[in-house]
C-alpha cells in the first residue's frame, strides 16, 4: 500500500497525514466544475485561520463559504450545497462527525465531499461518519488542496448538473 493512504473503513478515501511524502501538485487547475467555481465549505471560527484558507482557496480558483459551527455549517450546506465540506472533529454545536452523518444520511446532501481533519488520529471514526477523506493536523496548505482536487475529480460529472437545475 502506498503511504499516505488509508485502507478500512474510509474504502480508498485519502488518509494522509501532514508529515512525510511530497505534497501534491500546487497547479490545482480543476477547481472549474462546468460554469462555475468549485465551492468550498469550511467550519471555522477562527478570523486568521479563515483568512488563510480564503487567501489559499481563493487563489488556487475556489468559492470560498465559512462556517463558526457544525450546526451553522449544516444549515448552509444544506441551503448552498457546496461540493466540499471540510471540517474538524472538534466544532462547536455539532461536532464534526456529527455533521458528517447528517450530511451523508439526507439524500440531498450526501454526494458532497466531506474532508474531518483533526490533530487526533480519528481516521477510523471520521470513516465510520462518512468522510471523503481524513487529514491529520497540523495542515500544509498544498496538501489540503491537492485532497480537495483528487475527491473533486472522482466525483461523478452528474453531481454538477443536479445542482444546476
Amino acid at each position: 500500500m502506498a503511504p499516505g493512504r488509508g485502507s478500512g473503513p474510509l474504502m480508498g478515501a485519502a488518509e494522509v497525514s501532514s508529515e512525510g511524502g511530497p505534497d501534491p501538485d500546487p497547479n490545482i487547475g480543476a477547481s472549474e466544475r462546468g460554469d462555475r467555481l468549485a465551492r468550498v465549505l469550511f467550519v471555522e471560527r477562527d478570523p486568521h485561520l479563515r483568512e488563510l484558507e480564503a487567501h489559499f482557496f481563493g487563489a488556487a480558483g475556489y468559492a470560498v463559504e465559512f462556517a463558526a459551527d457544525g450546526q451553522a455549517a449544516l444549515e448552509q450546506a444544506r441551503a448552498s450545497l457546496p461540493d466540499v465540506v471540510i471540517t474538524e472533529i472538534l466544532v462547536a454545536k455539532l461536532d464534526g462527525l456529527a455533521l458528517c452523518r447528517q450530511l451523508k444520511a439526507d439524500e440531498r446532501t450526501r454526494g458532497i465531499a466531506v474532508v474531518v481533519f483533526s490533530i487526533l488520529a480519528s481516521s477510523a471514526r471520521a470513516g465510520e461518519a462518512g468522510a471523503d477523506a481524513f487529514l491529520m493536523k497540523p495542515l500544509a496548505e498544498q496538501r489540503l488542496l491537492g485532497t480537495v482536487r483528487r475527491l473533486l475529480e472522482q466525483r461523478p460529472a452528474t453531481r454538477s448538473l443536479e445542482q444546476s437545475l
